[in-house]
Parts: C-alpha cells; sequence; structure tokens
C-alpha cells in the first residue's frame, strides 16, 4: 500500500536527488529561533511530523506563487471559497496545522501511512462539526470516547457526493489514493473551542487520550527558524527508494542510507526558498549522497545550459548556482527560486 497521503516524503526525496531546482545558499543559518509550535507537543507518537503556517500560506505565499497565473490562482480560492459555502469551514481561519505520521512497513514494497492532523484558529470547533455532519447527510457515525465525542465520516460516501471530474484526471481517484491511509473513514473531534483534530479513528483516540507523544528524536528534527511557512522533520522508513520508480541500484543504495529528512520553505520578496536536510548512518554514505548530487547537478547543466526554451534556461541556471553542502553524516541542499522564476514557469502552466 503506498498512500499519497505521505507525499512529501517522496518530495523530500526528489528535491535531494534532482538538482533541477536547486539554487543559491540563501538559508540563514544564524536565522532567529521562534518557539517550536505548541500543537506539536499535542500529537500523538509518530515518526514524521510538518507544521504549516496554514494562515500564510493561503493568505500570502500562495497568491505570490502563483501571482503571473490569475486564472490558476482563482481556480484554487475558488475551491477553497466552495468549501466554506458547502460546509462552513473557511480553510482562512485556522492559524495554524501540524501533521503527525505514523510509518509501518507491511511488504517488502509497501508501507502503511497512519497521519493525524491537528488544526487551530480563529473558530469555534463545535460549530464546524455541527456544519460537517449537515454536509455529510448521514455517512457518519458517532463514538464516545470519554467525556468527547468522535465523529466518524465515511469518505467514500463523502467522495461520490462531491467528486468533481476534470478533463485530465478524476479528482474523485486522486482523493481516494490520498485517503487509503485513513482506511476509508476520517475521525474528528473536538480537542477546544478553537482546536480539531482529524485523521484515523485510531490515531484520533491516541490523540485524545494523550498517554504517547512524538520522541525528541523527531521533534528535534523540525527547523525552527522563524517565518517558516512550512516546516518537516521524519525518521525515514527502511526501504524508501521503494516509494519511488527507481531503476538505478546506486541511487536507490543513497536513498535507503537515509535515516532522517528534515527541511523548511518560506516565502519572501526575493522568492521562494527551500532548505533540506538528509542525515545518513555512516559518513561515507552521505558523501556518497552528496556526489550522487553534485553528478546531477553537472549532467543537468550539459543538459538544459544550451536549450532555447524559457524553462529550461531557468533550469539550468538554478543548477549551476546550486548549493549542496556535506559535513559529517549530514547533506544539505539550499534551494532560492526567484520570483522572476517562478513567474515564468507559473505563467507558462495552463
Amino acid at each position: 500500500m503506498r498512500s499519497k497521503v505521505f507525499a512529501f516524503v517522496s518530495a523530500a526525496v526528489l528535491l535531494l536527488n534532482m538538482a533541477a531546482f536547486a539554487a543559491v545558499d540563501t538559508h540563514n543559518r544564524k536565522a532567529k529561533k521562534r518557539q517550536a509550535n505548541p500543537l506539536v507537543a499535542l500529537l500523538p507518537a509518530s515518526d514524521a511530523v510538518a507544521t504549516l503556517d496554514s494562515k500564510r500560506l493561503i493568505g500570502t505565499a500562495m497568491p505570490q506563487i502563483l501571482s503571473a497565473n490569475q486564472p490558476m490562482l482563482d481556480r484554487i480560492m475558488g475551491q477553497i471559497n466552495d468549501i466554506e459555502s458547502k460546509t462552513g469551514i473557511d480553510l482562512k481561519k485556522f492559524d495554524s496545522v501540524v501533521i503527525g505520521m505514523s510509518v509501518s512497513k507491511v511488504g517488502p514494497k509497501n508501507f502503511k501511512f497512519d497521519p493525524v492532523a491537528i488544526a487551530r484558529g480563529d473558530l469555534n470547533s463545535g460549530t464546524l462539526l455541527a456544519v460537517a455532519k449537515l454536509a455529510a447527510n448521514g455517512a457518519y457515525r458517532e463514538e464516545k470516547y470519554g467525556e468527547r465525542t468522535i465523529y466518524i465520516f465515511t469518505t467514500k460516501e463523502v467522495i461520490k457526493k462531491t467528486a468533481v471530474k476534470t478533463g485530465k484526471a478524476d479528482i474523485e481517484s486522486m482523493i481516494g489514493d490520498t485517503l487509503d491511509g485513513l482506511t476509508k473513514e476520517i475521525a474528528v473531534s473536538a480537542l477546544d473551542a478553537k482546536t480539531l483534530v482529524f485523521g484515523s479513528l485510531a490515531r484520533v483516540q491516541q490523540t485524545l487520550t494523550g498517554k504517547s507523544h512524538v520522541s525528541p528524536e523527531v521533534t528535534a528534527l523540525l527547523p525552527v527558524t522563524e517565518n517558516d511557512v512550512i516546516a518537516f522533520g521524519m525518521k525515514t522508513p527502511d526501504g524508501m527508494s521503494a516509494l519511488l520508480p527507481l531503476e538505478n541500484d546506486e541511487l536507490g543504495q543513497n536513498i535507503d542510507s537515509i535515516r532522517s529528512l528534515s527541511g523548511s520553505m518560506n516565502v519572501t520578496a526575493v522568492g521562494t526558498t527551500m532548505q533540506m536536510t538528509a542525515r545518513t548512518a555512516k559518513a561515507e554514505q552521505a558523501k556518497s549522497l552528496y556526489e550522487t548530487l553534485d553528478g546531477l547537478k553537472m549532467l543537468g547543466k550539459a543538459f538544459l545550459g544550451g536549450s532555447k526554451r524559457a524553462d529550461q534556461r531557468i533550469y539550468a541556471r538554478l543548477i549551476e548556482s546550486a548549493k549542496i553542502d556535506v559535513r559529517g553524516n549530514v547533506v544539505t541542499l539550499d534551494l532560492l527560486v526567484p520570483q522572476a522564476d517562478i513567474d515564468t514557469l507559473i505563467g507558462a502552466v495552463k
């Protein structure tokens, strides 16, 4: 079972193994520290954790990134507004969201991913749950858990009622794949008047019980530099290369040597920056990963440098200015995509 709920794992690995989007080292190593997101302390034991400044993501970051493609921005904002009109849930009012993911290997090349999310913002959680029940039109059940009530929504029924077809893809199928790790159900409950928890029933119950917490080993991976729009840290599962369609054994071995991944993304007036860190068990494994990335950098520049296409010239320029570093068993990759280049790439998307 390969759940696309865990897509950020694959994205992180791809970013570390494809320098096509790499750029200059703009990540401020001495950036002012902030307190870790307090919602992380409410998560149950997890192998991966991500934090999102959801208000900035929707209100600032996304509009800037998509500013050169107004039709695309209008479509996405329209979908967000449509969710509010149909369910009463205004995603723009969530200030912060944290996601905790447990990962277990269930076969030689299969993993089970079990997520839970906690969202807090300027909202009334009781009102949101009431509206969600109305929107589900009976496709839910209730379970008492101590003094709290958990509402379990049957996602396949909800998907059937809200499915949207497009010319290129079946959104119903994509949502179904994404929810595979939730065993076809989503459980939702209120932690307090302004905080919701949702995920699989087992993970929501673990959150409400509060008997387990994210280990210091995982929380220590979370970047805590100021103003990150998204940050994540994770212990990587054994055999992680199975998540990607790889035909190169050497590349697969490099990926499997990674013991943890962490990173952050931010959007400034200059552009979008991302910092990635991969830790391997041994220093020689980190050196091999670094050399692979450096080799991809050379190949990318050679193949794209003479292209007549504007987008490929952008990739070549970013590759040439890439900053990849290795120290001991740690490989870092710092990315900056200038806003002008983002405008060119996004503006070409139809």
